[in-house]
């Protein structure tokens, strides 16, 4: 790994001393929240100084449903502006007709990633991005509360929102108006799809549509799963959650104001950094699992990629990009510094990362729990299914009709729109 850093390395100095007449003035997109923008700056600083290539970043909306919305309008119009796009996992088989195939230029480091992970990104042989970072949301919780009340890390759902509740409840009467027991993402966009992902699978209430393609959605397990967590709205959760997306969420958890948060690995060094009011006093756990049989913890499979367009201007030096910010070099910064999950199976036994960020391999058990949106079954159909689903489960936890009533309208429009 590191032989293939110095090799990268040397290969772009020589770029760099061959002359600004190969210079490349490049653009990326970034949606990046937390300190990531702050970050993906000092990156692109290391990038330029290393080949010559003058980096631009063309900021984008932290929602990734915008994100992709704008990049569909974008890459439709054969935009030569953009040059490398940050990618979700899920969007590799709606937009790789419209990026390079990146197979020969990462051949000597595509084996060094999980499998799992390049093959999330291989559309029709095809290796459309670069992973970045995995992701893998879980459980946030208040130690400190927990162990003065006396209760343990929660492993279902009922269990989470009867401690937040108790705790939620004593902390009020203690002179704590603003606390309270949970906070999630419940905005009506990608962020709900991934929550309510979650509560269904951990019910035994399947995946929306299957592997092979059945809808699966309409049943008694995901029903109970959306009823459950219609009861925290207003209870556990303020009524605002339903407008939360993962930073509001962070902001009312990292002012001391949450017992439980749901969120995902890059808010666990924001959380421990000086201004938190929780620094030292949280951990993280597995998402509690659902009730009845097929119950089980699960987190929606998460991550970023960097996708080459194929209307760039200098595709040879936005593969360099790209492959800078995949590298063994980046990703293990980026697990120091952000506390994002590398793709590369070798970093999660680097020493320095242990230290850094002890979490990291910690972990490798909720991301064992890591279950795909169903992109892969739905294809160029997946960004309506989500819309669909989320807005059915928002309905529903906003009162507009019951999780039954919604999941079997739900249910004939996805086979409207898939059959």
């Amino acid at each position: 790994m590191k032989l293939k850093t110095l090799i990268i390395s040397m290969m772009t100095s020589v770029t760099l001393v061959a002359g600004a007449a190969q210079a490349a003035e490049l653009a990326i997109v970034s949606g990046d929240t937390g300190n990531g923008l702050a970050f993906l700056q000092e990156q692109l600083k290391k990038f330029t100084e290393r080949t010559g290539h003058n980096v631009t970043i063309v900021p984008m909306p932290s929602s990734t449903t915008d994100q992709f919305g704008q990049y569909r309008l974008w890459l439709a119009a054969g935009n030569t502006d953009i040059d490398v796009y940050t990618t979700d996992v899920i969007w590799a088989p709606q937009l790789a007709d419209q990026f390079l195939d990146l197979t020969e230029a990462a051949a000597d480091v595509a084996g060094d990633h999980f499998p799992s992970i390049i093959e999330s990104q291989t559309v029709d042989g095809k290796l459309v991005a670069l992973p970045a970072y995995t992701d893998a949301p879980a459980l946030f919780y208040r130690s400190d509360l927990l162990e003065k009340y006396g209760k343990e890390v929660p492993t279902t759902w009922a269990e989470m929102r009867a401690t937040a509740q108790e705790i939620m409840d004593a902390e009020r009467a203690a002179g704590n108006p603003d606390m309270w027991g949970f906070v999630f993402q419940g905005n009506a966009y990608e962020g709900l799809t991934c929550n309510a992902l979650e509560w269904v699978k951990s019910y035994g209430g399947g995946q929306i549509v299957e592997a092979d393609g059945t809808i699966s959605i309409n049943n008694e397990q995901a029903i109970a799963a959306l009823e459950e967590v219609r009861t925290w709205i207003g209870t556990i959760s303020p009524e605002g959650n339903l407008a939360y997306m993962e930073e509001e969420s962070r902001g009312v958890w990292q002012l001391g104001n949450a017992v439980f948060m749901r969120n995902w690995p890059y808010a666990y060094a924001l959380g421990e950094g000086d201004d938190s009011a929780v620094k030292g006093k949280f951990g993280v756990a597995p998402l509690p699992a659902g009730e009845g049989e097929g119950a089980r913890s699960a987190a929606t499979l998460g991550g970023w990629n960097y996708a080459v367009s194929k209307y760039s201007a200098n595709p040879e030096a936005a593969i360099e990009l790209a492959l800078f910010l995949t590298s063994d070099e980046i990703q293990k910064e980026r697990a120091i510094k952000q506390t994002n999950l590398p793709t590369l199976e070798a970093l999660y036994d680097d020493a320095e990362i242990a230290e850094a960020a002890p979490i990291i391999p910690n972990w490798k058990e909720i991301f064992q729990n890591a279950v795909p949106r169903p992109s892969a079954p739905t294809k160029s159909d997946y960004n309506e299914v989500s819309s669909l689903f989320w807005s059915a489960v928002h309905n529903t936890l906003s009162g507009n009709g019951s999780a039954a009533e919604n999941l079997e309208v739900l249910e004939a429009d996805l086979e409207d729109l898939l059959n």
